[in-house]
């Protein structure tokens, strides 16, 4: 029976690590979910004229019916688990815009705010788990803290890329090259210096997404603000395409390989 990190069983049920392994297809995949997330955010709300609030409601519906067949799932699926990631994105995207369109909250303040609440998120799982590590995803418990830290770390790096690009006017080619920039130092920093391979990931994982929305922003915004042109629609479907076809080869190989035993993340450390 898998450990919780102190040597004792873990409590609740057990499963088989619930997160995929993070190579270099996890890190593509995650930033083209970040971009999909303000893209296809974008599309609903402006282009069908949903509206911020309903496509918040139905969003936050859909995501939460995936998160039902994630929780119940006993191993890692990638259909499920990237449809997941790419809904929380969304949402995460929604979550941040109603607060600054529909409330009136500076981004920065909201910045503020999600840091602090993915802070509290990380003290919280650790006190309970004594590790972060997502190598250990194996329990429900494990599992809804890191889907929370996953929730906040979106809405963070949504909010930090809108303050850099908008409200700091850095514009979203200079935003890119400054959040590129950061996710190099920390790779630098992990093989170079032997970051802690958790601080390493989470940091990462954070800046990943204001990566991909300042992406998704420059690809799709009109020339006269900066972008090029391709448009939420023309983008959206062109990165959810890219991230079905490589979902696709991931669950052609999960199951040749007869399912996911065990994570052999790269780029963070087992459990202790």
């Amino acid at each position: 029976m898998p450990s919780n990190g102190t040597g004792s069983p873990a409590i609740g049920r057990v499963m088989l690590n619930k997160v995929p392994e993070v190579t270099a297809i996890f890190w593509i995949i995650k930033v083209l979910a970040t971009t999909v997330g303000e893209t296809f955010a974008d599309f609903l709300n402006v282009n069908l004229n949903l509206g911020l609030t309903i496509t918040s409601v139905v969003m936050a519906a859909l995501l939460a019916l995936v998160l039902v067949f994630q929780f119940r799932a006993q191993r890692y699926f990638p259909a499920v688990y990237w449809l997941a990631v790419v809904l929380i994105s969304v949402v995460g995207t929604l979550i941040t815009d109603n607060l600054t369109d529909n409330f009136g909250v500076p981004l920065w303040v909201t910045a503020v705010l999600f840091a602090i609440a993915l802070s509290i998120t990380f003290i919280a799982w650790f006190a309970s788990e004594k590790t972060l590590s997502i190598h250990s995803i194996f329990t429900p418990r494990r599992e809804s803290f890191y889907w929370l830290a996953v929730l906040f770390a979106f809405a963070l790096g949504t909010a930090a890329g809108d303050l850099l690009a908008e409200s700091l006017n850095l514009g979203y080619l200079l935003s890119l090259v400054v959040f590129a920039a950061a996710i190099a130092l920390v790779a630098l920093a992990y093989y170079a210096f032997k970051l802690n391979a958790v601080v390493a990931f989470w940091i990462a994982y954070i800046l990943t997404r204001p990566l991909g929305a300042s992406t998704g922003d420059l690809l799709s915004q009109s020339p006269k603000d900066g972008g090029l042109g391709l448009g939420t629609t023309g983008t959206s479907v062109l990165f959810l395409g890219v991230i079905l076809l490589l979902v696709v080869g991931l669950t052609i190989r999960e199951r040749r390989g007869g399912g996911q035993l065990e994570s052999s993340n790269n780029f963070d450390l087992p459990t202790a």
